[in-house]
Parts: structure tokens; sequence; C-alpha cells
């Protein structure tokens, strides 16, 4: 296995705010991440970190074998698939869902004067496809719900064939049926033996996909364990990292937590 994320001592500040805390942390490319903690513990941080997005404060962050402050990020930001609320805003409601996706090609928003091959074209309708919203290729973006919304922005994420995908939490503002349909789509990515390595953040652990191999628990920027999924999502770490006693089960596949008073 290689290695496409290599987060070595790395501090992000603000002020005298930190955000990341001394954090090191490895994924290689067939492993499945899922960063979980409480507000403000510093996932969305390292999501925009690890997707070139953000520069540390200190430490060194290699990614898909480059190092952040040697290489141009220009050229690294495409071979990472981002799906971000952050990326919202970027997208005009006006465009096509069928250009959303496939000006990824580009690495750009919105489409102007670029053109496109035969095979961008039908490798946007797959990507489409596989994320269930084929059928919208025609509809406006700023029509769509944000279960919609939200899949394709992953189809997009998977346009330009990345080495590596972030998902910043993908089922926020969803719906159950918009949950558990992405979800669903997320656990096929997870066990495509051809797909990139994935990380995904999330606030709750009912929302982590089956077929996830290592978690992450954040909690003021500082990691409370990493590793193996089960040996970190236990009811003593996440007790820990959200300051109330909690009880964590896995029933199918799925995580389920729930406080335990008294």
């Amino acid at each position: 296995m290689s290695t496409v994320v290599d987060v070595l001592d790395v501090t992000v500040r603000r002020g005298r705010t930190f955000l990341l805390d001394h954090l090191s942390w490895r994924v290689s490319d067939r492993d499945r991440w899922v960063i979980v903690g409480p507000n403000g513990a510093g996932k969305t941080t390292l999501a925009q970190v690890i997707s070139a997005r953000m520069f540390p404060t200190h430490g060194e962050v290699r990614l898909l074998g480059d190092r952040m402050g040697a290489v141009d990020v220009f050229e690294l930001r495409p071979r990472i698939g981002l799906c971000s609320t952050a990326l919202e805003d970027q997208i005009p409601f006006d465009e096509k869902v069928s250009d959303v996706v496939m000006s990824a090609s580009y690495a750009i928003f919105g489409r102007w004067r670029e053109g496109y091959e035969l095979t961008d074209v039908h490798r946007a309708r797959r990507m489409m496809e596989q994320l269930r919203v084929d059928h919208l290729a025609g509809r406006l973006y700023g029509t769509l719900s944000q279960g919609e919304r939200q899949r394709t922005q992953i189809a997009r994420a998977l346009m330009a064939d990345p080495e590596m995908l972030v998902f910043d939490e993908p089922t926020a503002g969803l719906d159950l049926a918009g949950r558990e349909l992405l979800l669903a789509i997320l656990t096929e990515l997870a066990y495509d033996p051809v797909a990139p390595a994935f990380v995904l953040v999330t606030h709750h652990v009912e929302e982590i996909p089956i077929g996830m191999t290592h978690a992450l628990l954040l909690k003021n920027g500082r990691d409370v364990a990493q590793g193996p999924i089960g040996e970190v999502l236990t009811s003593e770490r996440l007790s820990q990292a959200f300051d109330m006693p909690l009880r964590v089960d896995m029933t199918n596949g799925r995580w389920h937590a729930q406080a335990v008073w008294g």
C-alpha cells in the first residue's frame, strides 16, 4: 500500500486559537477513514488541509506523494475530489447538473469556452448514473433538493478520476430518505475495490457508511484515538471526546450512540 496523506505534527492556528494542535496522521491508498468529533474539534479544518485548500501554520503535509508548499496546489487539487458545503456558493445555481459534473474536468465552476471530448460526456453520464442523478442532467442546480445537490457534488468529485476523495459532512441537512440513499451510495463506494481512498467527516456516528475501515476521533484539535474503526469508536473514547457518558453500539454494520444517564 502507498500513502496518500501524511500529516506530521501539524498545527493550524488563528490568533490564539488552535484549530489543529500538533496532529500526526496517515492515510493509505486502500483506506476508508471517518473523522468524528464534536463541534470545534478541527474536523473541517483537517478536511480543508488534506484537500489542499488550507496550509498549516506549523508541521508538514504530504498529499499524494507531494509536499504542500513545494508543489503548485492548483495542480494538486484536481487530483483530490472534494464534496463540501463550503463549495455550495461556488456552483452557479443556473448551471445544468450535467455541466456542474463535467466542468470538474477543468477543475472549474461554471461552463465558459472550454471544450469537452466525447469521453468527458460519457464519463459525466456514468458518474451521474452511479450517484442516481442522471435523470436530473438537464435540471438547473439551483432547483435541486439538498440531497440531490449532495449527490451531484459527489458525481462531480468523481468526474476527474481523483486519487483521493474527501467528504465534509455529506449528509448535513438531509432528511431521512435523502440521508439513507446517500449512505447506501457511499457504502457502495467503500466496498468498490477500484475506488480511491476516501475520508469522510461527520458529527454523528449514525451517519457513518458501512464499509469504513478506520476512524480518527478529534477533540480540541487533537486526536483522542485513531486506527481501525472498531478500536476507536468505543463507548469510553466517544464519551471522552464528547464530554458525556455515551454508549456506542453497532447493528448490521451501522453505528449508534446514545447518552447514558444515572
